[in-house]
């Protein structure tokens, strides 16, 4: 059996991967679902000096205190950018890496850097260094009852990923692309890896949030990952 971290998007939580998470644990896997500090459940700690860095110390530190290893350490959107930062921080605790429709920064380089800051801008004009939720195109079928989208730290998305050079020894890594997200922002990642032979890529016939969009298809994804 497997261990699986789930890392969720911006404006999200742990709840985003209930459905999920629940089915991975009813075959007998471990599955973890941290939320982010400031966001989902934890919206009570939101403030506007929590960053990157913050995010991808919530995932590290899940690892020591949970003592996991041998991880396979999933990424939805801006979970990408948290994975990829942890994984250069406890390498050798990450069996495997699966980007589920999410940025997949070099070192050195922000969320704003890859999408653009003029929308976090204007979202936080209201409530500063707090980014309200963007409307976005094509990002998929959510299910009834999913809780608000709540604000999200602006620093997160400027603050830029510092990588180790870890990150490269993790061997299995998989880069999932969500066709009906258009335009396509996360095309040039799917392409970035896709002759990497480090890399293996999935397109899947859906909107962003694939884990609410296609949740089953997403779950073979991840058990042929645990076969790997």
């Amino acid at each position: 059996m497997a261990i699986y971290v789930l890392v969720h998007g911006a404006w999200s939580g742990g709840w985003r991967w209930r459905q999920i998470a629940n089915a991975l644990r009813a075959e007998g896997h471990e599955v973890f679902v941290p939320t982010l500090t400031g966001l989902g459940e934890r919206s009570h700690l939101l403030n506007a000096n929590i960053d990157l860095s913050t995010h991808i110390k919530d995932v590290t530190n899940l690892f020591v205190y949970e003592n996991l290893r041998d991880v396979i350490l999933v990424g939805a959107s801006y979970g990408g950018m948290v994975i990829t930062g942890a994984a250069s921080a406890a390498a050798e605790r990450i069996r495997g890496l699966v980007y589920v429709d999410a940025f997949l920064p070099d070192d050195g380089q922000s969320l704003a850097d890859l999408a653009g800051l003029e929308g976090y801008i204007s979202g936080q004009r209201e409530t500063p260094g707090l980014v309200q939720p963007l409307a976005l195109p094509n990002m998929g079928v959510d299910r009834p009852g999913t809780p608000p989208r709540g604000a999200h730290p602006l620093l997160t998305l400027v603050e830029p990923v510092k990588l180790t050079g870890a990150e490269k020894k993790i061997k299995n890594n998989t880069y999932i692309l969500a066709t009906k997200t258009q335009p396509a922002p996360f095309q040039r990642y799917y392409d970035k890896v896709k002759s990497d032979p480090r890399w293996r890529t999935v397109t899947m016939d859906c909107g962003h949030l694939v884990m609410a969009d296609d949740p089953e298809g997403l779950l073979g994804v991840l058990r042929e990952e645990a076969a790997r």
